[in-house]
């Protein structure tokens, strides 16, 4: 069985699958597994800079800065990088041979369609967006752009087959050992 672990930014998915190691399950990051690939990968270099323009790499570097900004100028701009990345995702989870998977955007790219059961984490909206600005150091406006960008936490969990709630007050590892026996038995 493969299981798909969402959730939108600042929810804590991240953090539910380092605790998910503790039972000997390790997760396929879809974020990492498209930020190594847009590095290694000569084809979606090739692709990337043709698309956003010569200022994308610096230095054999992705400008992470100049991606951001192109992302966010319209909808359609981040469509068309994910036609180019969504694929190269897909192609490398089926062939590394994992049954879990950690994905912000399962549903919005597609990938859930790879899975058969999804578990969707949660935190209040507050919450998440004070992880965020801690985290990478951005402002609140900036949090809330990349929030809109993704599905509202309702429309995933409507999707989802399962819940972890991760508010910071609900037991992680006791809604873990719960799911785990549900999806392993």
């Amino acid at each position: 069985m493969k299981i798909g672990i969402t959730g939108g930014i600042g929810s804590g998915k991240s953090y539910v699958c380092k605790r998910l190691a503790r039972y000997g399950i390790k997760v396929y990051d879809c974020d990492a597994a498209a930020k190594r690939l847009i590095r290694t990968s000569p084809v979606i270099r090739q692709q990337l800079t043709a698309l956003i323009g010569d200022d994308t790499y610096v230095d054999g570097q992705l400008n992470k800065a100049a991606v951001a900004r192109f992302l966010l100028l319209s909808e359609e701009n981040t469509k068309a990088i994910d036609t180019i990345v969504h694929p190269a995702v897909f192609r490398d989870f089926k062939e590394s041979g994992m049954q879990w998977m950690e994905s912000a955007i399962m549903y919005e790219s597609g990938i859930y369609c790879l899975v058969d059961k999804v578990i969707v984490v949660t935190a209040p909206q507050e919450v998440r967006i004070q992880r965020v600005m801690q985290r990478d150091h951005i402002s609140r406006e900036k949090v809330l752009q990349w929030m809109q960008r993704q599905w509202s936490q309702e429309e995933v969990r409507q999707h989802a087959d399962y819940e972890i709630i991760n508010d910071g007050i609900a037991d992680i590892d006791t809604q873990l050992n719960i799911l785990i026996k549900k999806l392993i038995i």
